[in-house]
């Protein structure tokens, strides 16, 4: 899937998968990595998730990745903060009151950008990435995170015949085929939710799980 695909989704306003409210699962779960008060938070192609604005309100600062311009600026905007703005050579990185968007490819990200991460939240990540990119994604995540830290994951898995994604389906196999080299892989949760997406019963789907995962990264 080419950058462009992202690109422009933003700019004709295709955005189905932003959520207005704050993720249901975010709150249930997220005290299941044990995060320290005041760690950072990665999250990685972020768009403009209010969510977000919760882990802020945790206590964390936040970092997020985001390809977009039009999503960062949004995010910023619909908030009423005013970012401080530095462009570089990789990223466009805006910044202000404890949150931070680094504007670019999450590719190029690095071991020194997330040095003070303390746990990561991929509700919207993953599952926007066809089947080719994940496993480079997954590798590359776990090759730039300090170790030992946690992952909150949240994936859909449906019957990918019956929907072109994004959100594409990833199941549970391919989430432990992905991630058990790097991390310890614990299931929270599988929750039939199609009863509570009409979307996705219009585009024709007969089943849809969501799966909460708690992942943490080895110490090495």
């Amino acid at each position: 899937m080419e950058k462009n695909f992202w690109l422009e989704r933003w700019e004709r306003e295709e955005i189905g998968f932003h959520q207005n409210e704050i993720n249901l699962h975010l709150r249930q779960y997220w005290q299941e990595l044990h995060p320290a008060h005041g760690s950072e938070v990665f999250v990685p192609l972020c768009g403009k998730s209010r969510d977000m604005l919760w882990l802020r309100e945790q206590g964390h600062s936040v970092l997020g990745v985001e390809l977009s311009a039009i999503a960062v600026q949004a995010f910023f905007k619909e908030n009423d903060y005013t970012p401080h703005r530095v462009a570089a050579e990789k990223f466009a990185r805006y910044a202000t009151d404890g949150i931070r968007i680094l504007c670019g490819d999450f590719f190029d990200l690095g071991k020194g950008d997330l040095a003070q991460v303390g746990a990561v939240y991929d509700r919207a990540s993953l599952v926007a990435l066809p089947p080719e990119m994940r496993e480079r994604y997954a590798r590359h995540l776990a090759s730039i995170l300090p170790p030992a830290t946690p992952i909150l994951l949240i994936t859909f898995d449906y019957p990918q015949p019956e929907m072109p994604g994004p959100p594409f389906a990833v199941s549970v196999n391919e989430v432990k085929s992905l991630y058990r080299e790097h991390a310890d892989i614990r299931l929270l949760a599988q929750l039939d939710v199609l009863a509570q997406n009409p979307r996705f019963q219009e585009r024709g789907l007969s089943r849809l799980q969501e799966n909460i995962f708690l992942l943490t990264l080895r110490n090495f």
